[in-house]
């Protein structure tokens, strides 16, 4: 359930940057016209992403211009599961939050609470609600990450670490917020909380009059026909049910208390999520969708100069205002994000924790290829290319010749991108607007290689 909000995986850094929120991107450039690539040029990139082993499987919806769709998937859901495709079942992790901020608003919009509402007055009789000079945490405060409580709570130690919110019960929740001395002042500062949501949907379900589960599928999951969503692990979402992967081996499913459920436990598929992200964007025609773009809405600044909604996470790109949330959990990362002006956005499914790359959010943050027409360049000259470059001390490029006469490059864990040539001493990148120059000395031989990041000029010395 832990945030999954990346960076560009830089191929000069060799570092994947996972902050606990995004930060904004100061550009001025407005994005061209069509945002993500062809359908080819995607599955391509899938295909390096599962053959370098960073993922057992990935699915990738896109949600075009036009509202059309598309969806791609590379790999196995693991070994006794069902084929991989957009029927496959992932856990989402913490893009459960974005559910539990809609149900808010959906609640505030009813009356049936109202954001300012303290949380004490959702708790039973004999629980304390911790406050701290003289300020109470709010409904919105936990739909904000700024209660002033931790991400996780202190006075739970799992069963199981491997399912570790399974035995998280309400008592044991009650009993934290009794005792919890507050850091700081609530609304002061955010602080990524998985308890705070977890209390949020349980306070939510109170208010109701009902469950969580229940609470969600009426409100949500319902009036979109999100049938393969839900808690559980029976029926069709058990059989269609992924194996989740750590370092290439299965792990066990995670299951949400009902302590715990606003932040996370929710398992869905492509098919459902597409259906979550379409409703995300154009005409508001219904209070469900009138919500969703109240969840949507900036309600507190961040760090990193960027912001967030009721759940949702909010980056500037130039003009433009991006919406996203990550979900990881002991064996999937999954993510999710949306230009709400373009109506454009992405789902992006893997059965592997820690996925270490963004391919979604480059194209919805940066837009499609480069608009440079490839030329083929012979094998020989290509072949002069092949090797390591140090653009620092431990900070290496690996530029290799693949089987059908193209070059890739690597850096660090990345997985590798292709490289297209402009020229026979100059490639481009179709996945991040990114420009390789090759130098050679007077002999002819390959010394070096000039990289344009974005109109940033870095070099990098051949060494091998």
């Amino acid at each position: 359930m832990t945030p999954r909000l990346r960076t560009l995986a830089g191929l000069l850094a060799l570092t994947i940057v996972a902050p606990a929120f995004p930060r904004a991107e100061q550009t001025g450039a407005k994005a061209p016209a069509h945002q993500f690539p062809t359908t080819p040029e995607l599955a391509d990139m899938l295909g390096f992403l599962v053959a370098d082993k960073a993922t057992p499987g990935i699915v990738l919806g896109i949600l075009d211009e036009d509202g059309s769709t598309r969806v791609l998937s590379n790999g196995a859901a693991g070994a006794g599961a069902r084929p991989l495709g957009p029927r496959t079942v992932f856990e989402i992790g913490s893009i459960n939050k974005t559910f539990t901020g809609t149900l808010l608003a959906d609640m505030a919009a009813k009356k049936d609470v109202a954001l300012t509402d303290p949380i004490s007055k959702y708790l039973p009789a004999g629980v304390t609600a911790p406050s701290r000079n003289g300020k109470q945490i709010t409904l919105l405060d936990l739909a904000t990450h700024r209660s002033g409580l931790p991400r996780l709570p202190d006075n739970h130690v799992p069963a199981d670490w491997r399912n570790p919110y399974a035995d998280y019960t309400v008592e044991k929740l009650y009993a934290f917020l009794s005792t919890h001395q507050l850091r700081r002042d609530p609304g002061a500062e955010a602080e990524y909380s998985n308890l705070g949501f977890g209390l949020l949907g349980h306070l939510l379900a109170r208010a109701a009059g009902t469950s969580y589960q229940q609470l969600v599928k009426s409100r949500v999951l319902d009036p979109l026909g999100m049938t393969m969503t839900g808690y559980a692990l029976d029926g069709a979402i058990a059989e269609w049910m992924a194996k989740g992967h750590n370092k290439g081996e299965v792990v066990p499913f995670w299951f949400a208390t009902e302590a715990i459920e606003g932040a996370g436990g929710l398992r869905s598929n492509l098919d459902d999520m597409m259906k979550y992200l379409k409703a995300q964007v154009g005409p508001a025609n219904t209070a469900l969708q009138k919500a969703m773009r109240d969840a949507a809405t900036e309600r507190a600044a961040l760090p990193g100069g960027a912001a967030i909604g009721l759940g949702w996470q909010l980056v500037k790109v130039g003009d433009r205002t991006l919406v996203a949330h990550g979900g990881g959990t002991g064996g999937f990362s999954t993510y999710i994000g949306f230009d709400p002006g373009k109506r454009v956005g992405f789902v992006m499914l893997t059965n592997t924790t820690s996925f270490p790359d963004d391919i979604g959010m480059d194209f919805l943050r940066r837009g499609p290829p480069l608009p440079i027409t490839a030329v083929t360049v012979p094998p020989a000259v290509l072949k002069r290319y092949v090797g390591t470059y140090e653009a620092a001390p431990g900070n290496n490029l690996v530029i290799a010749l693949e089987p059908d006469n193209t070059l890739t490059v690597k850096a660090g864990n990345n997985v590798r991108f292709r490289m297209f040539a402009e020229s026979d001493s100059q490639f481009f990148l179709k996945r991040t607007p990114w420009r390789f120059t090759f130098t050679t000395d007077e002999a002819g031989t390959v010394t070096g290689v000039v990289v344009d990041v974005e109109g940033t000029i870095r070099n990098a010395r051949k060494v091998s």
